[in-house]
């Protein structure tokens, strides 16, 4: 399983574009093979703050979902309204959920 967390911070100009950006993404996103969840969630201190969450079941779906059409087009669309670069950090699940011990 590959999860990754993406740090992206905009520049306060462009919040609300970013934001009315990631719907259209996401939608495919989550329908890409392999793809277990896509999560976005902004920061209430500070709006121009989001992280990204995407989880996989293998590392080459996650890599696969980086050349799809329509992530390219969201990642050239947002460029230019970061305030600094998106750092995606991969993580690995070593425990499982709840439900798993029932």
């Amino acid at each position: 399983m590959r999860i990754t967390l993406v740090d992206a911070r905009v520049k306060p100009e462009h919040v609300a574009e970013f934001i009315e950006a990631m719907p259209v993404n996401h939608l495919v996103s989550v329908r890409e093979s392999g793809n277990l969840h896509v999560e976005v969630v902004q920061s209430p201190q500070d709006v121009s703050r989001l992280l990204l969450c995407e989880v996989f079941e293998l590392p080459k779906a996650a890599t696969a979902g980086r050349q799809t059409a329509h992530y390219l087009k969201w990642r050239d669309a947002v460029v230019d309204w970061m305030a600094v670069l998106r750092v995606g950090i991969h993580y690995c699940r070593r425990f499982l959920q709840a439900a798993e011990f029932l």
